[in-house]
């Protein structure tokens, strides 16, 4: 046996991961939600790996208040080019399950734990960039502060839950099919 490839079965599941990967494209990979008395039933920022969703513009409304910039796709250029990458992530998985080397499926489990960690810092820098750059004029004055990417945060009357989406757990789960083969296979 080669032992520089893995299994049949191991390369299924890459072709699995690869699908649940594409799939990804299609739904929020994370979200904020807020409540207030006067909003009940919450207020969303959904954020797609190409668009933002939900009700923005009543959100940059309330935001004007305490001088934080917009949200917009404009102003995050990532949306423009992350479904490349997760576009690109999911071909190179693919690729990995036909060929069934090991060598390549190591590249390719550092390449995803790379561009997690970089969208998650990504993540992170936005969210004190628009949480701490608060314009010095605007009609209430906060102190600066950092929203969280997963949790709840208070503001004011404002509470708000940041949440990971249907798309950063359909790449999760790759990730995991990634890492058995390696487990699988490692004696083979």
């Amino acid at each position: 046996m080669d032992r520089k490839r893995f299994s049949t079965l191991s390369s299924i599941l890459l072709l699995t991961a690869a699908t649940l990967i594409a799939a990804s494209l299609f739904f929020p990979w994370w979200g904020m939600r807020f409540f207030a008395p006067q909003y009940p039933e919450g207020l969303n920022i959904i954020v797609y790996p190409n668009k933002l969703d939900g009700e923005i513009d009543i959100v940059n409304g309330l935001n004007h208040y305490i001088g934080m910039k917009n949200f917009s796709e404009a102003n995050f250029p990532e949306l423009r080019y992350l479904p490349f990458v997760i576009g690109g992530l999911a071909v190179l998985t693919f690729i990995t399950g036909l060929l069934k080397r090991k060598t390549i499926l190591k590249v390719l489990i550092g390449s995803f734990i790379l561009c997690g960690m970089l969208g998650l810092w990504d993540l992170y820098r936005w969210l004190k960039d628009f949480g701490t750059n608060l314009s010095p004029t605007a009609p209430i004055t906060v102190e600066p502060f950092i929203p969280p990417i997963i949790g709840e945060n208070t503001l004011a009357n404002f509470v708000t839950h940041s949440y990971l989406g249907t798309g950063f757990y359909l790449a999760a789960a790759a990730f995991i099919l990634l890492i058995i083969p390696l487990w699988k296979d490692r004696g083979r």
